[in-house]
This record gives structure tokens, sequence and C-alpha cells, in this order.
């Protein structure tokens, strides 16, 4: 499975941005889809995930009821919509996926900086 990021950007606090990521090759074995972000000097963590129907939905404390992801099973295209951006959102988001079969897969990161 190959994934490509797309829709980082610079936005000032208060916008928003949606986020996709497109899955190509072997899709069918993606049992779950999360997005990830990285700070400078800081460690990658989770920032929402969702299963491979979108039926289960999980996420990170700091986004709830500000970010919404969701999945498009026939386009292999998974989103994150951020909503409310914060300076602190600034980061380099990617895209996970993982199955029993295919393991785990990243894309190449996008990066999102929000201005003050």
């Amino acid at each position: 499975v190959q994934l490509v990021e797309s829709g980082g950007g610079l936005v000032q606090a208060g916008d928003s941005l949606r986020l996709s990521c497109a899955a190509s090759g072997s899709t069918f074995s993606i049992s779950a889809m999360g997005w990830y972000r990285q700070a400078p000097g800081k460690q990658r963590e989770l920032v929402a995930a969702i299963t491979s129907g979108g039926g289960i939905t999980n996420y990170a404390d700091s986004v709830k009821g500000r970010f919404t992801i969701s999945r498009d099973s026939a386009k292999n295209t998974m989103y994150l919509q951020m909503n409310s951006l914060k300076p602190e959102d600034t980061a380099v988001y990617y895209c996970k996926a993982q199955g029993a079969t295919m393991g785990t897969a990243w894309g190449q990161g996008t990066q999102v900086t929000v201005s003050v």
C-alpha cells in the first residue's frame, strides 16, 4: 500500500484546513487508518484514527471537537477536516494505514503551519 498526503499549508489561527490521504496498491488489506503529527523536537503522536468501514473513530484529546476524520472507501481516500486551528497544531502530519497482511504503511507527510 502506498499513501500520499496533501492539503497542508500555512494558515492563521482559527482557520480551517482539510488534509487528504490517497491510498493505492492493495487497499483491500487495510483494516484501519490514522493521522499522526510530529512537531519539531517532539515525538510523533496520534491525532485521529478510523476503522476500514469508518464505523469507529478515535481522537486525541487535544483535537476533539475541532478535527474530524473520515474515509471514502470508493476513492480509497482518508480525510482530516481541521477547524479552529491553533498554533500548537503546527506539525508535519502523516497518514498511516495498517492491516494484518500488509503490516504498516506511512505517507511522506504534509506540513501544517498555523500562525498567531
